[in-house]
């Protein structure tokens, strides 16, 4: 491999995947009540205590990634004659990735005979996750750089990201909800239906009045949109809800089975914004699938 890949802990991948496979993580901080963490090891992260924290009503704030910590992160490999391919959160989620263009401006500068590739994921958690993962199966087959770097900005519209909150309060405090009017979702007791559009927002396209329901409609979701399922890996994220998400994986191994399916608890810096009970499914679809 002539270049090393670069990604940041919102893609949410497992810890031994990450080591196995030898990517670069950097991470995002957050607070709680005003002490700063960072969750670089998945294995440690209590899932149950964090998220019960939130339903507690514990005060957590994020922080995202500044210029300089990319620089600190990614000048030694360009020292060591590497280049570089980050693949980062959506810049639509959060302002991490203009810090990355940033740095890498500045890099650039300074290591003039190295490059440096950034993509915009559009997404979160395993929607970025399962990018950084065709980027190693890339890498693995002898594709360069450049060439790694254009599949997966091809693909990123590709991933369908689609999933429920039990409070919409948290991703409206976040700023992160592009239509505000589903919070009426929240005060009639329905469950919301969200999903990353065609720029990476997070909006709001339905509601169902039942958790059955949820997983019914996503289990539906992918079975109508899912592309080549048997050749790629499929994400299920969950705050602390893995009971849903193991039923969920059961229900699209039905009609459609994914070449693997990946679940992990979602990490606590965009899971801040989802809360407890979220639960979120990513996979590969057509060109258009944000649009449906």
């Amino acid at each position: 491999m002539d270049f090393v890949i670069f990604t940041d802990t919102s893609a949410n991948l497992p810890t031994p995947l990450v080591k196995e496979y030898g990517i670069r993580v950097i991470p995002l901080s957050y607070l709680i009540e005003g002490e700063a963490f960072e969750c670089l090891d998945t294995e440690s992260f209590d899932c149950a205590a964090y998220y019960d924290s939130m339903k507690a009503g514990t005060d957590i704030t994020t922080s995202q990634i500044n210029p300089q910590k990319y620089i600190d992160y990614m000048a030694p490999v360009l020292k060591e004659g590497k280049d570089i391919l980050f693949v980062g959160m959506g810049s639509a989620i959060s302002g991490s990735f203009a810090s990355s263009l940033i740095a890498r401006d500045q890099l650039t500068e300074e290591y003039p005979d190295r490059k440096i590739r950034t993509v915009d994921s559009m997404g979160a958690s395993l929607g970025e996750g399962l990018l950084v993962l065709e980027a190693h199966e890339c890498a693995e087959k002898g594709m360069s750089l450049d060439e790694t770097a254009d599949y997966i900005e091809s693909l990123c519209p590709k991933v369908a990201q689609i999933f429920t909150v039990d409070d919409l309060n948290h991703l409206r405090r976040g700023g992160r909800l592009s239509n505000a009017v589903a919070i009426l979702g929240t005060l009639l007791n329905i469950k919301p239906l969200l999903k990353g559009n065609e720029h990476g927002k997070i909006v709001s396209y339905g509601k169902v009045r039942s958790r059955k329901s949820v997983l019914s409609h996503l289990a539906e979701k992918y079975d109508k949109f899912v592309v080549n399922s048997e050749n790629h890996i499929v994400g299920i994220s969950h705050a602390n809800c893995p009971e849903d998400a193991q039923r969920l994986a059961e229900m699209i191994s039905a009609n459609h089975p994914p070449k693997q399916i990946l679940i992990v608890e979602h990490e606590p810096v965009t899971g801040s914004y989802l809360g407890p009970g979220a639960l979120a499914l990513y996979f590969f679809g057509s060109d258009d699938v944000r649009l449906k």
